[in-house]
């Protein structure tokens, strides 16, 4: 069983991990841990400079993931173009919502959360914790972008950027 899941990421592929967004995976090494010998998968976070080791027996199951299709973010992109859904809940409770889809690692969960966190110029300012869970899920809908279009950060950001704004045209 374990070796169909090894097979499924290699070294250089890029891959999302749900509380962290998209990593690329530098190595699979073993290490030894309490007593026992594990393989992992060495995943380096660019961007936050972190380096996270994944065992490959849990990958798939922790949640980590390839990178969505070109299809799947067209999909988000779409989702980010529909109108915003704000329940009328207290805001801890939608807060905690929008914490777990971008935790989730779910692109679509993701670029709803951007959808609906998203304020265009002529809104009312966002709250500072509105403003984080926006900037956190714009993030990681950001980084998806890129790796999977081959663009850079400012290309991707722009990408996003242009669909939200024909959104509040």
């Amino acid at each position: 069983m374990s070796k169909t899941k090894k097979l499924e990421f290699r070294p250089n592929d890029f891959v999302v991990y749900p509380a962290h967004g998209v990593g690329k995976i530098v190595s699979i090494e073993e290490q030894e841990v309490a007593g026992m010998t594990l393989e992992m998968f060495v995943i380096s976070f660019e961007k936050d400079k972190m380096t996270l080791r994944v065992p490959t027996a849990r990958a798939t199951e922790i949640g980590m993931r390839s990178l969505a299709s070109p299809d799947l973010i067209e999909k988000a992109l779409t989702t980010l173009k529909g109108k915003a859904r704000v329940k009328r809940a207290m805001w801890s409770r939608r807060a905690q919502e929008y914490e777990q889809k971008i935790n989730s690692g779910d692109i679509l969960a993701i670029a709803e959360v951007v959808r609906d966190l998203h304020r265009s110029d002529d809104q009312r300012e966002q709250s500072y914790s509105e403003r984080q869970l926006y900037e956190a899920a714009l993030d990681r809908l950001t980084r998806e972008v890129a790796a999977v279009d081959g663009l850079d950060p400012a290309g991707a950001q722009q990408k996003v950027d242009d669909v939200l704004m024909a959104r509040a045209a």
